[in-house]
């Protein structure tokens, strides 16, 4: 008996016994409507579905060959011609049949990923290498995807690994060569470039939330000898903590969460440290004004203070104060305010299990040894002992300012 109806009542009804189970009503009723319009894509992509669930990849492929061929503009068609193909082990066509749709729609996520998995199987695993490592690159966050693809991007993630570590490798004696060469340079950048390349790194940006400054190397950790006054400032180690102890036996009230938002403003990631003492601070100096009767209740801190070129950028900077991380606290990956900033710390009481990472580099701090680093690259830090850190942080021009410039951010902020 031959239904009533157009096409489109046909393709519903075809559609209606594939929802049933019924694939062989669905195939009478499809090849029936391909009979009136043998360029009906949507049907014949139906037949390609239904064949490629029923194991005729060779079958599937002949469907979605003319569909393509009806509508060559629906990257989904592709995608599915290649699915077929990838069944019928004709891995070629897979990936021109990819390349077609990636041609359309470059983003379309299946078909990038059905590709790198592609030329991993012919062993074209470079290839397969650098599509995963862009996949990554343009989803760090893959919690929303389904499993299936979060396993893909796993497996992704060790292709990448293994491929990093293969070339690295292969240039391993040359670059020593090179190093032989230059081995009085300074290969700081060289090797964050190396280990760039080769994914042993991440290169982090600089991300100010008051104000970039541009043209101004994003450096993690500055160079001591931008600062030869530490000498001298480490050396009053001993007095200052001695004053930073005696503040805390007397349980100065004057210890303030150094996280305060107003009850109007996103915490976003400070919720745990808002308001909290586990993170305090005693200021010194605070948005560029001196603590009068702070100052005086730690004299040896001031005067070593006083001999040190602090940022003098009225109402803004400096600002000095004795930092407190409670045991078992993590203050969260964050960034400061301005690149025309450099932050010092001074430790002055560090346990065991305490550490500092900016960007891609970590460190540990050690108790009278002063570093310098840009804190608009994000930066986080942790107590993990059972005691208090303790540490003095101060601000300084970022040294690569020149006196002019530094003028000038005077003016304007």
């Amino acid at each position: 008996m031959t239904p009533a109806g157009g096409p489109e009542d046909l393709l519903a009804r075809a559609n209606e016994a594939r929802r049933r189970g019924d694939a062989g009503e669905a195939r009478r009723l499809l090849e029936m409507l391909v009979a009136r319009q043998p360029g009906h894509a949507a049907a014949l992509n139906s037949l390609g579905l239904i064949a490629l669930g029923a194991g005729d990849s060779r079958g599937a492929i002949g469907y979605f060959e003319r569909a393509t061929a009806a509508d060559p503009a629906a990257p989904p068609l592709w995608l599915n011609l290649a699915q077929a193909q990838r069944s019928a082990g004709d891995v070629p066509g897979e990936i021109a049949s990819l390349d077609r749709a990636l041609a359309i729609d470059p983003h379309l996520l299946p078909a990038v990923l059905q590709k790198a998995q592609a030329l991993e199987r012919v062993s074209r695993v470079p290839e397969s290498a650098d599509i995963y490592r862009a996949l990554l690159a343009a989803t760090e966050d893959s919690s929303s995807l389904p499993q299936a693809v979060r396993q893909a991007l796993d497996h992704g993630r060790e292709i990448v690994r293994a491929e990093d570590t293969r070339r690295s490798d292969t240039f391993e004696d040359r670059l020593a060569a090179v190093y032989t060469t230059h081995a009085d340079a300074d290969l700081r950048r060289v090797q964050g470039y190396v280990d760039q390349k080769f994914g042993r790194r991440r290169v982090y940006q600089q991300q100010p939330v008051d104000g970039h400054f541009p043209y101004l190397p994003a450096i993690e950790f500055f160079d001591r000898t931008c600062f030869p006054w530490f000498e001298s400032l480490e050396a009053a180690t001993p007095e200052i903590r001695r004053e930073l102890v005696s503040l805390w036996d007397e349980s100065d009230d004057d210890f303030r969460p150094y996280v305060a938002f107003a009850p109007t403003e996103p915490v976003n990631q400070w919720t745990e440290l808002n308001h909290s003492p586990r993170w305090s601070a005693w200021f010194l100096w605070k948005d560029g004004v001196k603590q009068e009767a702070h100052c005086a209740r730690c004299p040896a801190t001031t005067h070593a203070l006083e001999a040190v070129p602090l940022m003098d950028h009225p109402g803004k900077a400096p600002t000095v104060m004795f930092s407190i991380l409670e045991p078992r606290t993590r203050i969260p990956p964050h960034t400061g305010s301005s690149n025309v900033r450099t932050t010092v710390h001074l430790p002055l009481v560090v346990p065991d299990g305490c550490g500092f990472r900016v960007g891609a580099e970590t460190r540990e701090w050690r108790e009278g040894e002063a570093w310098a680093f840009d804190d608009t690259i994000e930066h986080e830090a942790w107590n993990d002992s059972d005691r208090p850190r303790a540490i003095l942080i101060l601000d300084v021009w970022n040294p690569l300012l020149t006196e002019a410039e530094r003028a000038v951010v005077r003016v304007v902020g």
